[in-house]
């Protein structure tokens, strides 16, 4: 490959970056905000009903694997007794996934 084409798939490989990461809040915003809360704190009327835990805190970003949050993302969570406590985002992308994981992560004060 010349490095001319190499440049060009890096700078085509930096965009989608990017272009998804930015969709980020828009997607915590569309699919999460309503029990996560806007700052992640799950101070929502669902975060209580669910008992969501804090992703401002370092605790709870020490609870999971930026693996096992993409799994819930594509997935969702059951508890114990298999009953849904969040339902599975459709329709993203794999780099939309990591990049909503990456916004999760940034929600730590």
């Amino acid at each position: 490959m010349t490095t001319s084409r190499r440049l060009l798939v890096l700078i085509a490989a930096t965009a989608t970056a990017a272009l998804y990461g930015a969709d980020a809040p828009a997607s915590w915003q569309e699919h999460c905000a309503k029990c996560h809360g806007d700052d992640g704190k799950g101070d929502t009327k669902m975060g209580h009903k669910l008992n969501i835990g804090d992703f401002t805190t370092s605790e709870m970003q020490t609870k999971f694997t930026d693996e096992q949050a993409a799994k819930a993302i594509k997935t969702g969570l059951t508890d114990d007794k298999g009953k849904m406590r969040m339902k599975a985002i459709e329709g993203l992308s794999d780099d939309q996934v990591k990049a909503l994981v990456t916004f999760v992560r940034t929600l730590k004060k």
